[in-house]
């Protein structure tokens, strides 16, 4: 399916809410992915984008000229200065298309092209295989499984690290 990465816009606040108000999409995110999320958690969202821009790159995936998902490269300091961690968040009608795989590796070429990055890095939950086979599929190697890393609603799961390397 075809889509385009884009800076966010305060036009897209609506489809932000109406994508990202997601029980599923919440549940394999942190904490501070809200659910339910509301016209102000849209609001908020894309006015962080916007900021701090020389610590992180992040974009709209835009399907149909709709805002349908997030997506961002956050630049690591100190020790840590040559990583970069990725997240991201898809609209469940857009699940299973290619986008996510396309996106992240769009995102990837990107951010080694222009920065002085490494590594890029992600930590899906273990049960998140969607996730998982999104990595997979972007050419992230799996580096190890966390075990009992993550508390999310009210349960101890597993989380894995993923990684890419500029190489």
């Amino acid at each position: 399916m075809e889509f385009v990465l884009r800076k966010w816009e305060e036009g897209d606040v609506a489809y932000v809410q109406k994508y990202a108000n997601n029980e599923k999409i919440a549940a394999a995110l942190r904490n501070a992915f809200p659910y339910p999320y509301t016209m102000d958690d849209a609001k908020a969202y894309i006015h962080s984008c916007a900021e701090n821009s020389e610590r992180q790159v992040t974009r709209a995936i835009i399907v149909e000229g709709r805002a349908v998902g997030s997506i961002g490269v956050f630049f690591g300091s100190d020790v840590y200065k040559k990583s970069a961690e990725i997240g991201y968040w898809l609209g469940e009608p857009f699940w299973g298309r290619g986008i996510m795989s396309g996106a992240v590796m769009r995102v990837c070429r990107y951010v080694f092209a222009k920065y002085d990055i490494e590594r890029i890095f992600a930590e899906p939950f273990a049960c998140n295989t969607g996730s998982r086979r999104v990595l997979e599929k972007a050419g992230f190697t799996l580096e190890g499984i966390l075990r009992n890393s993550v508390y999310k609603n009210g349960t101890l799961q597993d989380s894995c690290m993923y990684a890419l390397l500029r190489q």
